[in-house]
């Protein structure tokens, strides 16, 4: 993988990233709602740990998110790709050699 984003994948990741960032908050939801029914626990302690996952992916968020620039984008991409944010159909939207980086990254992170 070239150390240059490529241009075409960059105009993709612009558009992609707002898929993922719903699909992001729709799993943070879910999560949210899980934990608010859990009739187990006190409503201070269901509070408490919304309160805590809330903190916690937010702080995801914005690293995954926040601060997407051409030149940072392939780690965020990476990030996206790690968390299955998109469908294996958006994946194929980028080039082969950003899908191969990716892969290549994620498994040397994964293996770790």
């Amino acid at each position: 993988m070239s150390r240059d984003f490529p241009e075409p994948d960059w105009k993709i990741l612009r558009e992609l990233s707002k898929v993922a960032l719903d699909r992001y908050c729709g799993r943070v939801l879910t999560d949210i709602a899980a934990i608010s029914d859990d009739a187990s626990r006190s409503r201070h302690e269901r509070y408490g740990r919304i309160y805590e996952l809330v903190r916690n992916r937010d702080r995801a968020l914005a690293k995954i998110f926040d601060g997407l620039t051409r030149s940072t984008a392939f780690f965020h991409l990476t990030m996206i790709a790690d968390l299955d944010l998109l469908t294996d159909e958006e994946m194929s939207r980028f080039s082969e050699d950003t899908r191969e980086g990716i892969q290549d990254w994620l498994e040397v992170t994964r293996n770790r």
